[in-house]
């Protein structure tokens, strides 16, 4: 009998693939869908508003330089005009911050296991948070880049470190709604970001700072105050964190589809073990393609509107749409991800209609500006919608707690880090009244690539699931999710 999930021995000795297994002797303890239910709305409320509104600071902070780069720039108060930098000066300090990004990725989230999550994110917040404030200093485009530098150390380490630790609360088929709850927050930011910057370029002038500069001072000091909340209102582990039925209920549910506090970090064998697992490679290509739209949305959708005869302030109000109708497309998307074990074809049919949008927005003339406004929303709901349940997929076929974390790691270095440096240089400023033809083209063709890449993944699990089956000779045997 082939089944999703049964007991296993010791998921620490298994390899980051998917393995026959054998049941316990131990009769496993029994719970209710009742039980479940309530338990996991438990956690809900407990973790996933604090996780998101974490993730919502940090992607605040983080892209917040795309609204300063053109605030008030009608009278020349914007931050390139501010700070003296060039067009490719300033592009260059929006990826120095991502090569910071890559590099500790995977440092991160061995730290975090190491000095317990709730600590670390902590850490990480009030340091980026102070950084943000710090930019709102710089005079010089060198000054800019070391301090963006510096801000992509502290913030390389949340978003996986967020994906490893809903790992230690939530089965394989659970994960991608609650990645996707704190993954919408970045659109949520994005949305609520335009809104701000729409505010605070009133504030032009005051104390005598640019408008720009009280847009990091004013963002960056939550991420500061609340890293206290951090500290103190994160749960590390259900298993010290619940009591009584509830902590065995959890136990119980995560014993094989969860990582576990008790197991041991990573040693060399699981490093080799996961670098060596060359599927997980055809998940950090996809992660790749989906990066390149999400940095140049991340970044440029202030400047895209503009572009689209939306002026000034207005434009900033403008970028908020988009983000608001990606929030409820990533949340349902995600959702039905879950239900029907379909994490593959759900990331390839988002990311096919966003390759659509984009196509769209190319093809149009340049001067069609209202069908190239809906054209981003459909591009942004489906570049954004269609990352969630990629993670969820990759997490849910990485089974040692060790290896979760690298594999994690990897993929988001690989993508948030390496994949979203050509976004910062895809949407040519001097393509504006063109539309920029060359970066809607660029993201349509890497959401193609992640619609290939998906699909092609979707067929290697079919297929190894089936000869799973047929190898296992009746007894029970833990299948790859799709």
């Amino acid at each position: 009998m082939a089944s999703d999930s049964i007991h296993d021995p010791d998921p620490e000795k298994g390899s980051a693939g998917a393995s026959n297994l054998t049941p316990t002797d131990t009769e496993p303890i029994s719970y209710t869908p009742t039980e479940s239910r309530l338990l996991l709305r438990h956690q809900d409320l407990t973790i996933l508003p604090l996780t998101a509104f974490i993730y919502f600071l940090c992607y605040l902070d983080r892209s917040n330089i795309g609204n300063a780069r053109i605030l008030n720039s009608s009278s020349h108060a914007d931050m390139q005009t501010t700070i003296g930098a060039t067009q490719y000066q300033f592009n260059i300090a929006l990826m120095v911050f991502l090569v910071a990004y890559a590099l500790f990725e995977v440092p991160s989230n061995i730290l975090l296991k190491k000095l317990r999550p709730s600590r670390w994110l902590a850490f990480l917040m009030f340091s980026w948070g102070a950084i943000t404030m710090g930019l709102g200093g710089v005079r010089t485009f060198e000054a800019t880049a070391g301090v963006r530098f510096m801000l992509g150390v502290f913030e390389a380490g949340l978003f996986p470190g967020l994906v490893y630790y809903l790992t230690f609360w939530y089965r394989a088929d659970e994960r991608s709604v609650r990645v996707a709850f704190i993954l919408a927050s970045a659109t949520l930011a994005g949305a609520f970001g335009g809104a701000i910057a729409y505010g605070i370029g009133h504030m032009n002038g005051a104390g005598g700072l640019q408008a720009w500069r009280w847009l990091f001072i004013l963002e960056g000091a939550p991420s500061c105050l609340s890293a206290a909340l951090v500290w103190w209102l994160l749960p590390d582990y259900p298993e010290e964190f619940l009591k009584g039925r509830e902590r065995e209920v959890a136990v119980a549910r995560l014993k094989v589809e969860g990582s576990q506090s008790s197991h041991r970090s990573m040693t060399w064998a699981d490093a080799k073990g996961t670098l060596t697992d060359w599927r997980l490679y055809g998940h950090y290509a996809i992660y790749f393609f989906v990066s390149v739209p999400f940095s140049s949305l991340s970044l440029f959708a202030p400047s895209i509107v503009a572009g689209l005869q939306y002026r000034d302030l207005q434009a900033q109000l403008m970028t908020v749409p988009p983000y608001a109708v990606a929030y409820v497309v990533q949340i349902l998307v995600s959702y039905s991800a879950d239900r029907f074990n379909a994490r593959g074809l759900h990331s390839a049919g988002l990311a096919l209609i966003g390759a659509i949008g984009f196509m769209a927005s190319a093809l149009l003339p340049p001067d069609a500006y209202l069908q190239r406004y809906g054209c981003l929303i459909v591009a942004a709901a489906g570049a954004f919608a269609c990352i969630p349940p990629m993670l969820g997929w990759l997490t849910s076929n990485v089974y040692s707690t060790a290896s979760v974390g690298l594999a994690i790691a990897i993929n988001v270095s690989v993508g948030a880090g390496i994949g979203q440096i050509p976004g910062v240089w895809i949407y040519k400023a001097e393509e504006k009244e063109r539309g920029y033809p060359t970066g809607h083209w660029v993201n349509a063709a890497m959401l193609f690539l992640v619609v290939i890449g998906t699909l092609g993944l979707r067929v290697l699990y079919g297929r190894r699931n089936r000869r799973l089956v047929q190898e296992s000779g009746g007894q029970e045997v833990r299948l790859y999710k799709l």
